[in-house]
């Protein structure tokens, strides 16, 4: 699987002739894919979401892949909050949890004004503690809400503000380095847009602008999001994975032999992109590192 270079500023990212290695297969199904990769610092390995088969995976380097949890709620984006504990975008429940210390769960979205959440998709926390998640539509089944949306939940639990509501599909966001901007793609408009981060958390609504347009012939749409210590952007899309500076430039793309679903740092330096499609695992080496995620007591 080949990285295809759009500008010679790739090669500081990654090599074009970086191995793109393939881990593990058999995951996913009709019902959904696999998804959420996140990286567990503390035991060195990776945690994933089997959406079809409701269930949620480990990869470890010497042991292979095995089940983590079974009914999962159809868990989909993974991540962890400032504690290091889990915080998971479960689907069929329509809701957005914490797994406490102790293994219980706490509820920490599941409905706007009274009504029922869409689908929660994917998921980050900001450096206080907030959570930001996107809310994609049901498809066939009948929502609650007129529309897809983007939310942030106060640290506190305290209260939910609806950021935005005229996206069709949101999936995936994330934050720059600095956390002034925030960015969030619609996988129906193939594109990603970008909006200033206010000191209160919220958006500023003025400044949404397209970040970039991710047109193709190739299989594969906006969904799964990172960036990484220098403020680059990689996002799913057709092909594989986009690797775009810090304007929005294509500088090029990690090839995937299917399409691609999301992404995670991981490995002790943060240096190792591993990414979920369909129905496969793979990793690639980068030459700059991600965010680190937050490690926890447990």
């Amino acid at each position: 699987m080949p990285i295809e270079q759009h500008h010679p500023a790739l090669e500081r990212v990654v090599s074009p002739q970086q191995e793109v290695e393939e881990l593990a297969s058999g995951f996913g199904n009709d019902m959904g894919p696999a998804e959420g990769p996140l990286w567990w610092h503390e035991g060195g390995y990776l945690v994933f979401s089997d959406i079809g088969n409701n269930r949620r995976m480990k990869w470890a380097p010497e042991a292979g892949v095995s089940v983590v949890q079974e009914s999962t709620n159809g868990a989909n984006g993974l991540t962890r909050d400032r504690q290091g504990r889990l915080v998971a975008c479960e689907g069929n429940a329509r809701r957005v949890t914490r797994i406490e210390p102790d293994g219980s769960v706490t509820v920490m979205a599941n409905d706007y004004h009274g009504r029922r959440l869409n689908r929660p998709n994917d998921v980050v926390v900001k450096s206080d503690g907030s959570i930001y998640f996107t809310d994609p539509g049901l498809g066939r089944i009948e929502s609650e809400l007129d529309f897809c949306g983007a939310y942030r939940v106060s640290p506190d639990r305290d209260s939910i503000h609806l950021l935005l509501r005229d996206f069709v599909l949101p999936k995936g966001l994330c934050f720059s380095p600095d956390e002034s901007i925030l960015y969030i793609n619609d996988s129906r408009r193939r594109h990603i847009r970008a909006f200033d981060v206010e000191p209160t958390g919220l958006l500023a609504l003025a400044t949404d602008r397209v970040f970039c347009a991710m047109t193709g012939e190739r299989p594969g749409n906006p969904d799964g999001m990172k960036v990484d210590r220098e403020g680059h952007v990689y996002c799913t899309g057709p092909g594989g994975i986009w690797i775009l500076d810090s304007t929005g430039n294509h500088l090029g793309t990690i090839l995937t032999r299917e399409t691609t679903t999301n992404m995670a740092w991981g490995d002790d330096d943060w240096s190792t992109m591993y990414f979920t499609t369909r129905h496969t695992l793979g990793r690639v080496r980068l030459r700059i590192p991600g965010i680190p995620v937050p490690r926890g007591a447990f």
